[in-house]
């Protein structure tokens, strides 16, 4: 069974940074893509950042291209999230997810194990 645990999250105040983290445990970390996506209150969960296996090819949502850089570390199983210059748009609860495939896409059905999410709050 796979498990996704994130971490990371907080409150801060605009132009800051966060680093999420997302803790894998399980089989198959290292063959599948990873993703995060975020989701306001009232607001549809939407992608953020995707990474493929090999972490050789990313995307990103156009809202947050260069500011957020994914990245990860197959050793340790773990997928991250580096957040500079944060908006308050970008207050949400941010999921990690397993991809079913090698490369990463901005569908959420092409995921299958999410996590439980971690809070993160931009303040003006």
């Amino acid at each position: 069974q796979v498990q996704l645990v994130e971490s990371g999250g907080g409150s801060v105040q605009a132009g800051g940074s966060l680093r999420l983290s997302c803790a894998a445990s399980g089989p198959t970390f290292s063959s599948n893509a990873m993703g995060w996506f975020r989701q306001a209150p009232g607001k549809e969960r939407e992608f953020v950042a995707g990474i493929n296996w090999s972490g050789s090819s990313t995307r990103y949502a156009d809202s947050v291209t260069g500011r957020f850089s994914i990245s990860r570390d197959n050793a340790k199983k773990t997928v991250y999230l580096q957040m500079n210059n944060l908006k308050p748009d970008d207050t949400a609860v941010y999921y990690c997810a397993r991809g079913r495939y090698v490369g990463p896409t901005a569908r959420g059905h092409d995921y299958d194990y999410w996590g439980q999410g971690t809070q993160v709050t931009v303040s003006s």
